[in-house]
């Protein structure tokens, strides 16, 4: 399948970071948040912002409270999906796929890249439960900064979900709604870096 100009590539995920380094320059705020959509063991979707930190050569990483409703959903059923939208660049990729989770020593790096109060809340959050109100939150933080002070370790309740996609699409904004979209679909087996592993196909708009 022939693609020119943004769609050129032979690898799904160097056209991901290539998208994302350009809208790196011209995102105002947060150019690596995605929508990411998971269900409840009724069926139920959700979604929500959270924010895109590593694309890996076979992989989507980001991070987050494994007691978190989301976390839950994600591994009660071990697949998700997400959206990336960039306003300015109009375009977007939707990636789904099958999820597993990142619990090592990468994890713990990107947990210490974290500013110390960024780390310090991940202690204090216990992120998608009720709380009564703010005090409740600011008075944990005190709690775990006495704690912890400067050095906080990842908790054990943090980490990162990797998601291995069986789709990738990217999608350009077109004159008069005809708009440009290639759906990059796993063939087989491997790193799903190789362009012999994906079936490449033109949308419809």
């Amino acid at each position: 399948m022939p693609r020119i100009g943004v769609f050129a590539g032979e690898n799904p995920f160097a056209l991901c970071r290539s998208w994302m380094a350009e809208a790196e320059q011209s995102e105002v705020n947060d150019p690596n948040a995605i929508a990411l959509a998971t269900v409840d063991a009724g069926g139920m979707p959700n979604a929500r912002m959270v924010l895109l930190k590593e694309i890996e050569d076979s992989a989507f990483v980001f991070y987050t409270n494994y007691e978190s409703q989301k976390a839950q959903e994600l591994m009660a059923s071990g697949k998700a999906a997400f959206v990336c939208h960039w306003k300015s660049l109009r375009r977007q990729i939707r990636v789904r796929g099958a999820i597993e989770q990142e619990d090592g020593s990468q994890a713990d790096a990107y947990y210490n890249s974290r500013s110390v109060k960024s780390r310090l809340g991940a202690w204090a959050s216990e992120q998608s439960r009720p709380i009564a109100n703010r005090a409740v939150l600011e008075k944990r933080l005190a709690e775990v900064t006495a704690e912890f002070g400067d050095t906080p370790t990842r908790p054990p309740f943090w980490g990162g979900f990797r998601l291995i996609p069986s789709e990738i699409e990217f999608w350009a904004d077109g004159a008069h709604r005809l708009h440009d979209r290639f759906r990059w679909s796993r063939t087989g087996d491997g790193d799903g870096s190789q362009l012999n592993l994906w079936d490449v196909v033109r949308l419809s708009p």
